[in-house]
């Protein structure tokens, strides 16, 4: 199974800034407990210094984490907060057909309700969700194999 890790890097910040990072590696774990054998793609440790890349670098960048997003089986969004990025992310996962977990307390928002199948509050639901049935449910229903 393939895992695209998506998440907020910039959000709403004004500056050439990022959020903290460090929410990936927790979920990488997770991921690796609960999916043994699965290849998980981190956009951001693909590109750590992309906040300061120039606009054809960033087009590019863009353009490759997409197309990725868009081949997935399954994209975990962590979302403490609105993220443009990841919204996309979200949407050519779901075009693609790939299960899309968010986490984080924007259930009321619309792309994560027209783009998610699943949204949970924090890792800790995430895990039980994982250790649970719903998941291979989920894969059988859009036609993926869990491993």
């Amino acid at each position: 199974m393939d895992i695209f890790l998506a998440g907020i890097m910039q959000g709403s910040k004004v500056e050439l800034a990022i959020h903290p990072q460090d929410w990936r590696e927790p979920i990488k774990q997770l991921l690796a407990r609960r999916l043994c054998g699965a290849s998980v793609y981190c956009h951001y440790s693909q590109h750590p210094n992309s906040v300061g890349y120039e606009l054809p670098r960033i087009r590019q960048t863009l353009a490759d984490g997409l197309a990725r997003a868009g081949r997935c089986d399954l994209l975990v969004a962590w979302l403490p907060s609105a993220s443009m990025g990841t919204a996309i992310e979200m949407y050519e996962a779901w075009r693609g057909g790939a299960i899309v977990l968010a986490v984080g307390p924007l259930s009321a928002n619309w792309i994560v309700r027209a783009y998610s199948d699943a949204v949970f509050a924090d890792l800790t639901e995430l895990e039980a969700f994982l250790a649970g049935p719903e998941l291979a449910k989920l894969a059988r229903a859009k036609g993926k194999e869990l491993r």
